[in-house]
């Protein structure tokens, strides 16, 4: 995608699902199935391609459910755009940060049944198998929902990818806990799989690690729920780490570049560990540099691209006469991610410089902090 320049922002595409030319014109073919004519409650994953989709969903007057970011603070949340919504604020709405600033929580207890749900891919084959980043949050998200009782095998699941994400994939990639879609919008398809590989039934509990149960209170608010149920729901025993010297070879990227924990052997894509704790919980203890911005600038539009990028320091110092900015994080290894994200970001015409620069960075006069 990014030879043949069919990727769009945020690029480059590599270890995200990638957006690309064309998505918003993918995405009005989902207002054609009638899957999505009768559905009252739709849940569209937070990827960029799929921004379509939210903002169609948002003004066909559907309720909206966005997964929230690595399932940290719950399941996923309510769009609930203000009143006398213009289609610009709906816009907003659909947007990442509208996402954030329009959204309430949807708890456990919620009666929430979902009637179609949307899904980002990084591929997808006709007979309606599907591979994500490899993180396995799409397919634990449904196992949760089937979980609390949101989506059943009949519920509908679609994707959007452009045309050349659609390829054959090996029945033998495929693992009992992965998702399967039932239609693909592309630019100028829409193909209708007829997939009959049944959707995950639930929680996979013994490919669940306790770091996982750790870092997704969701995750741990089921386990209890299914115990009280009389449920089995032992986890996997975590393998110990082998002694010796640290390894050369460098972790796995996750959507945005990012550096994960390594999987243990045998876990499928549940396995991967599901992001760091809250960055904000913690002072500032590194810093990244990131030069060569364009003339004039502003500290809005890097604010922004951060956030698309999932790289939003705790702090941004802004030194716009020497074209930098100072991103301070709370541990070198938080910094190091936003560094692989933010690999090949430009501004304008500006392709940035990306650099570690030390505990907190330079300081001098001008400096002004940022959130």
């Amino acid at each position: 995608m990014e030879s043949q320049n069919l990727a769009d922002f945020p690029r480059p595409v590599h270890h995200r699902i990638p957006n690309f030319k064309g998505s918003y014109l993918a995405c009005q073919s989902i207002k054609d199935l009638d899957a999505y004519a009768r559905a009252q409650e739709v849940k569209v994953d937070p990827d960029k391609p799929l921004e379509g989709a939210r903002l169609l969903a948002l003004q066909s007057g559907k309720t909206l459910l966005v997964p929230t970011p690595r399932l940290r603070t719950g399941l996923f949340n309510k769009i609930t755009p203000p009143p006398g919504t213009t289609t610009a604020v709906l816009r907003k709405c659909a947007t990442s940060q509208g996402v954030r600033d329009f959204s309430v929580p949807i708890g456990l207890d919620s009666s929430v049944r979902v009637d179609l749900l949307v899904v980002g891919s990084v591929a997808v084959s006709e007979k309606g198998w599907r591979i994500g980043k490899g993180e396995g949050y799409a397919d634990l998200e449904y196992a949760m929902m089937v979980s609390m009782g949101a989506v059943c095998e009949d519920t509908p699941v679609v994707t959007v990818v452009h045309d050349c994400q659609v390829t054959d994939i090996p029945e033998s990639l495929l693992e009992d806990h992965d998702l399967s879609v039932d239609y693909i919008l592309t630019p100028t398809r829409v193909i209708a799989t007829g997939c009959v590989r049944p959707k995950p039934g639930g929680i996979t509990w013994s490919k669940i690690t306790s770091e996982m149960l750790g870092k997704i209170p969701v995750l741990r608010s089921l386990r209890d729920r299914e115990r009280r149920a009389g449920k089995e729901v032992s986890i996997r025993a975590e393998a110990q780490p082998l002694p010796g010297p640290r390894s050369k070879h460098p972790a796995p990227r996750s959507s945005a570049g990012r550096p994960h924990d390594v999987p243990q052997p045998g876990t499928g894509a549940l396995g991967a560990a599901c992001g760091p704790p809250r960055e904000e919980d913690s002072p500032p203890a590194a810093t990244v540099c990131v030069g060569n911005l364009p003339p004039g600038a502003r500290v809005r539009d890097l604010k922004q691209a951060l956030r698309e990028l999932g790289a939003a320091p705790q702090r941004l110092v802004w030194q716009g006469e020497q074209r930098r900015a100072l991103l301070q994080y709370p541990h070198a290894a938080a910094a190091q991610r936003a560094a692989a994200a933010l690999q090949g970001l430009r501004l304008g015409s500006c392709a940035l410089t990306v650099s570690p620069a030390g505990p907190h960075g330079p300081t001098g006069p001008g400096e002004r902090p940022g959130s």
